[in-house]
């Protein structure tokens, strides 16, 4: 189609020319032009569409083919150029047009040429449509065509396709906005920190820091980078150390360093530093931090100095309190003494022969008084200052509450048959049973029933009574019929040594026994409490958690006899003593079933621990079994106290306590036990480790 190039470029050729040199060279230039001629419009690379004046399309080449999707048939003739670009971007330039040059111009083809008719080079970047539908960039240049009178006669667009660099320029984009938001979100973490940051070269020179740095030292970003970073600091030389350190180790750790403000001000820092490296791993500079100690060294020198003030305090305290048991110990020894002469003499002569005469029996009564008053007095005092002190042992276990109160109704009863006072104790349908310490538990109990009497009236009444204020704890009750409490001396009534106003009546009393009984209660995890209404009287109580009945264990394969089934005779075996100390009936009377089992062996028993001591003496027996926690002195004591007498230190004592925890059981086995078994009782273990301590007993004694 030679007619379409015409707008573009024309084709001269001269049938009349003569055959010589010159028309074969103007022959060779004609084929050389068309040749580049038809090199252009077949370019695949680029898009070279032709218009006429009016902007229709008259050459479409191949890259316009490849890159559009139309064929030149299809648009010769047929559209223009506007035709396949983005009508919106038309719009836009049209518009960006309009207010450059102060014209209108219409968002269509001359949108597109406008700036080449006026012979202004315009290379613009436009979005075009292929035929599909589907749009791609294209960076497109534009030249009017001219003919000969520099009249425009169309137009050549020259595009090409600029996906690939746009691709690219987008790519480059995001990533250097992720590059921004990196560099942002690590300055802000910089920033954010409480720690002064800095950095530094390999000569120590300071290239970045955070605002905290600024703070710290009073200079400005400005100032500190390019100085050196010794300058900051009260000692130079130790400042320049911690940087060569770095270096050389790779690290520095709590360096303590003090920073002197620009305004004078001093500060404790402590730098922990490292190497930076660059992407390429060489050695560029240290990164250091320093956190500002000053509070935390002067809190640490306060501590340190009321350390020294409470480790005296201490010091002094457990003088005051080793001196306090010494002197409760002394005096409790050098009162019973005398005591018990008097009251031993007393009762002598008291049951002499002849009788006393009445009056000397009042004076020898009033002597019997007084030193029983004396001694509950002397026993009140020692109990509240092991409580205090943090020295009284308890041993709790599953307590019957019906034994407890039984025992304390016979205790009382002579008392409160002496003024005709009733006593009314509960009816235990079935059993119930405590968590307490059984002597401590009775203490508490008594107290109550000798106040409830002692504060009654003649002829009056005290009932006991028990229940469930809920789950898991039971509450004990005493009601008296006395004259009751006011309000301002209810207040009052668990002060030391406080017998609101009754010193002057004819009640005997110290004012310590409610004392020591809240005391014990609230150590057995219970609460203590009183009712009171003058003229009606008054009702103490105290709730105490509940137990399950105790149980001894047993293996699957170990069946308990029957203990009324007459025991098995050995024949040919002496019979051997075995010793218990144990302050608690029940597991007293557990044991004695169990050795009632073997004819050989015989059982005595003592409740206290200077009890077992003279026990053991006295009898000698083979094996010593030894409750922990005993009411007067504990059983590692009464222990060590045996292994110092010749002649019981080599008999076996093995341990059975309620203290169950392992440091408990390691602890009593470093003491010296032969054993140390926790309760409750498994039969077949006490059985083997009774079985062993004989055995060592026949050998020669304790190893």
């Amino acid at each position: 189609m030679p007619d379409k190039k015409l707008p573009l470029m024309a084709t001269v050729r001269d049938s009349d020319a003569s055959d010589g040199g010159a028309d074969h060279r103007q022959n060779d230039a004609l084929l050389t032009a068309d040749a580049l001629q038809a090199a252009i419009l077949n370019s695949a690379s680029f898009s070279s569409i032709a218009t006429d004046a009016n902007g229709v399309i008259q050459i479409f080449n191949a890259g316009a083919e490849r890159m559009l999707g139309w064929s030149a048939a299809e648009v010769v003739n047929r559209i223009t150029p506007a035709e396949i670009s983005d009508p919106d971007e038309l719009v836009a330039r049209a518009t960006s047009l309009s207010r450059q040059f102060a014209t209108p111009i219409a968002p269509g083809f001359e949108a597109l040429v406008f700036k080449a008719a006026r012979g202004i080079e315009d290379i613009y970047e436009l979005t075009q449509i292929r035929r599909d539908g589907s749009q791609f960039p294209a960076v497109v240049s534009v030249t009017a065509l001219r003919d000969p009178g520099d009249a425009i006669i169309g137009y050549l667009l020259v595009g090409t396709d600029n996906t690939v660099r746009k691709q690219i320029e987008d790519e480059r984009a995001k990533l250097d906005e992720r590059l921004r938001d990196q560099h942002f979100y690590a300055r802000s973490l910089i920033e954010s920190n409480i720690d002064a940051l800095m950095t530094t070269d390999l000569r120590g020179i300071i290239t970045d820091l955070n605002t905290q740095t600024e703070a710290l030292t009073g200079r400005t970003r400005d100032e500190l980078i390019g100085a050196p970073f010794k300058s900051c600091f009260t000692d130079p030389q130790r400042a320049e150390a911690c940087i060569r350190q770095a270096l050389t180790d790779g690290k520095v750790t709590n360096y303590e360093l003090t920073v002197r403000h620009l305004q004078g001000d001093e500060a404790v820092v402590s730098y922990n530093a490292t190497i930076l490296y660059d992407r390429d791993r060489k050695l560029r500079g240290v990164f250091a931090t320093a956190r500002d100690v000053t509070a935390s060294k002067k809190l640490d020198q306060v501590l340190l100095e009321r350390n020294v003030e409470l480790q005296a305090a201490r010091v002094l305290a457990d003088k005051a309190n080793q001196a306090k048991s010494a002197f409760l110990s002394s005096m409790s020894h050098e009162l019973r003494t005398p005591l018990n002469g008097i009251l031993g003499f007393a009762q002598l002569l008291e049951s002499d022969l002849p009788p006393p005469t009445p009056i000397q029996k009042e004076s020898i009564g009033q002597i019997l008084q007084a030193g029983w008053h004396l001694l509950k007095l002397i026993d009140e005092i020692l109990d509240l200052a092991k409580i205090e002190s943090g020295k009284l042992s308890l041993s709790p276990e599953s307590v019957s509450l019906a034994e407890v109160l039984a025992e304390c109704q016979s205790i009382v009863e002579g008392q409160a048959q002496s003024r005709q006072i009733d006593l009314v104790f509960p009816q235990f349908d079935k059993p119930c049973f405590v968590h307490a310490d059984r002597t401590r538990l009775k203490q508490v109990v008594i107290n109550f029933l000798s106040n409830a009497i002692k504060y009654n009236r003649d002829g009056g009444e005290v009932v006991v009574t028990f229940g469930t204020p809920e789950p898991g704890r039971v509450r004990v009750s005493i009601r008296d019929t006395g004259a009751g409490l006011p309000p301002d001396k209810l207040v009052q009534l668990f002060q030391p040594f406080n017998r609101l106003g009754q010193e002057a009546g004819g009640q005997e009393g110290n004012g310590i026994g409610l004392v020591v009984a809240k005391q014990l209660i609230e150590l057995m995890d219970g609460v203590i409490g009183v009712e009171s209404t003058v003229g009606v009287g008054s009702t103490f109580w105290f709730d105490i958690l509940a137990a399950t009945e105790p149980q001894f264990l047993a293996s699957d394969d170990d069946e308990l006899e029957d203990p009324l089934e007459p025991p098995r005779a050995v024949v040919g075996d002496a019979v051997r003593v075995l010793l218990y100390v144990e302050d608690n009936l029940a597991n007293l009377r557990l044991v004695e079933r169990l050795i009632g089992r073997r004819p050989e062996l015989r059982l005595v028993s003592a409740v206290t621990g200077q009890r077992g001591i003279e026990m053991a003496k006295e009898y000698r027996p083979e094996v010593i079994l030894m409750d922990i926690n005993l009411p007067d002195i504990n059983g590692i004591e009464v222990m060590r106290s045996l292994r110092r007498d010749p002649v019981t230190r080599h008999i076996p004592i093995i341990a059975i306590s309620a203290n169950a925890m392992a440091r408990d059981i390691e602890k009593g086995r470093e003491a010296g036990f032969f054993d140390y078994l926790a309760k409750p009782i498994n039969v077949t273990e006490f059985t083997e480790t009774l079985n062993a301590a004989l055995a060592c007993a026949k050998q020669g004694g304790s190893p």
